[in-house]
């Protein structure tokens, strides 16, 4: 079985979260899940794979954040490093708050 990546992220408001890379296969089924019977994106069904799937530490719902800021911080930043949408650096991007490890 392939060692995924993981990456640490802290938002905006200070608390840490860390991804792992769930395999392409798996984002493929994330974007295909996500959507409804006209292909439109669902923003709760996308968090909830998200949260599911990639989000690996807090294990959280989406009724677990108290804020949507919060909520829609770290969903997005998940789902655009699965995406391929963010650089992966070793270093903590000035002022970003993440970090990748391996």
């Amino acid at each position: 079985m392939p060692n995924y990546k993981q990456k640490k992220f802290t938002s905006k408001s200070g608390k840490e979260y860390t991804f792992q890379h769930p395999g392409v296969r798996a984002v493929s089924r994330i974007n295909d899940a996500a959507k409804n019977k006209h292909g439109v994106v669902s923003e709760e069904k996308l968090s909830e794979e998200i949260l599911r799937l990639v989000i690996v530490a807090p294990k959280m719902k989406i009724d677990d954040f108290e804020d949507y800021g919060e909520y829609s911080e770290v969903v997005n930043k998940a789902y655009a490093w699965v995406a391929g949408q963010e650089e992966d650096d070793d270093d903590q991007s000035e002022g970003s708050g993440e970090k990748s490890t391996e």
